[in-house]
C-alpha cells in the first residue's frame, strides 16, 4: 500500500469503531468510516475532538463542535495550502491520502525537463492541480461543480499559484473530453478522481461502473506524442485496484506499452503504526 509520511498540517491519530480521529491543522475532528470494523480501545484524545460528524437516519448528518469556524481554517502540504472547510457530507475538502499521487506527479514534472500539459478531471478542490502548477506544469482544471472549481482557485491563491497557467473550467467532464478531441487538444498527463455516483452541472447522471471504460477510452486519445503518465483514481467500495489497473493496460499500455501499476493508498495511523486503507490508484507510464 502507498502511503505518504510528508503531512505537518494532517495526522490520522486513530481509527477505532467506525470512525477516524484527525489533526487538520489545530483543530481534532472525528469522522465516520464505514472500513474501520475493528474495536480498539480509544484514548483520551477522542473525548476532546473539536467537531463530531454524526450520521442522520435520513440520511447526510451534520458536525456536532465545540471550537469549528464555518469559514474554514488553512492547511499546508509542501508548498501548497488548502482551504478546510467541513461539508454536510463528512468531507472536508482535502483527500489527505492523494499527496502521495501529488507527490509522484510533480516527481514526474520536474523529472521531463521540458513543458507539460495536464488535464485533471473531477478536479475537486485541486489538490492535484496545485501540485502539477507548483512542479512547473500547464494545468486545465475541469469539475462539475462551480462551487468546487471556485474552493479550487481559492486554494491557488492561497498557495501564490494564482497567476500560474491554470484553466478553470466548470463542465461536465465527458462533455468537455469529447470538445477537447474534436480541437485536436493534446496533454502530457491525464489524472482523473471521478466519484461512484454524481450528476453535471445540467442533471447528467454519472455511475462509474457504466461510465468510466469509455471514458478512459475517449481521453486516451488526448494523450500527446510523448505522455507522462495516465493517472486513475477511485475510492468505489467493492472495486478492487487492478479493476482500474485492468482498464488502463486494455486501453493505454495495450496501444502505446509502458508499464501500468495499481494498489491501494493509505493514511499511516499515528496510534496503531499501520497504515487504513483509503481508495486506490492505477497509474500508467511510459517504458
Amino acid at each position: 500500500m502507498r502511503s505518504t509520511n510528508g503531512w505537518e498540517d494532517f495526522e490520522l491519530i486513530d481509527a477505532s469503531r467506525g470512525e477516524r480521529l484527525e489533526r487538520w491543522g489545530r483543530r481534532i475532528l472525528i469522522r465516520p468510516d464505514p472500513q474501520v470494523i475493528w474495536k480498539t480501545p480509544r484514548g483520551k484524545q477522542w473525548e476532546t475532538a473539536d467537531a463530531v460528524y454524526r450520521r442522520s437516519e435520513k440520511g447526510g448528518g451534520k458536525w456536532e463542535s465545540k471550537n469549528f469556524p464555518e469559514e474554514g481554517w488553512v492547511i499546508g502540504y509542501s508548498d501548497i495550502k488548502l482551504m478546510v472547510r467541513p461539508t454536510g457530507f463528512k468531507h472536508t475538502g482535502v483527500f489527505p491520502e492523494q499527496a502521495v499521487n501529488w507527490d509522484l506527479m510533480r516527481e514526474v514534472i520536474v523529472y521531463a525537463k521540458r513543458p507539460v500539459k495536464i488535464l485533471n478531471l473531477f478536479a475537486y478542490t485541486g489538490g492535484a492541480t496545485l501540485a502539477c502548477a507548483a512542479a512547473g506544469a500547464s494545468v486545465c482544471h475541469v469539475d462539475a461543480s462551480k462551487g468546487m472549481v471556485s474552493w479550487a482557485r481559492e486554494n491557488a491563491s492561497l498557495s501564490g499559484l494564482a497567476d500560474k497557467p491554470i484553466r478553470w473550467i466548470v463542465d461536465d467532464c465527458r462533455k468537455f473530453a469529447e470538445r477537447e478531441l474534436r480541437r485536436g487538444a493534446a496533454y502530457d498527463g491525464i489524472v482523473m478522481d471521478p466519484p461512484s455516483y454524481g450528476r453535471g452541472p445540467a442533471g447528467e447522471v454519472w455511475k462509474l461502473e457504466d461510465e468510466i471504460y469509455p471514458l478512459v477510452e475517449l481521453c486516451a486519445g488526448l494523450l500527446g506524442e510523448n505522455p507522462l503518465f495516465f493517472l486513475l483514481n477511485s475510492y468505489t467500495t467493492g472495486l478492487a485496484p487492478s479493476v482500474s489497473g485492468y482498464i488502463l493496460g486494455a486501453v493505454i499500455q495495450k496501444n502505446r506499452g509502458g508499464t501500468v501499476e495499481s494498489g491501494e493508498i493509505g493514511l499511516p495511523v499515528t496510534q496503531s503504526g499501520m497504515v487504513l486503507p483509503c481508495g486506490s490508484t492505477a497509474i500508467w507510464k511510459p517504458r
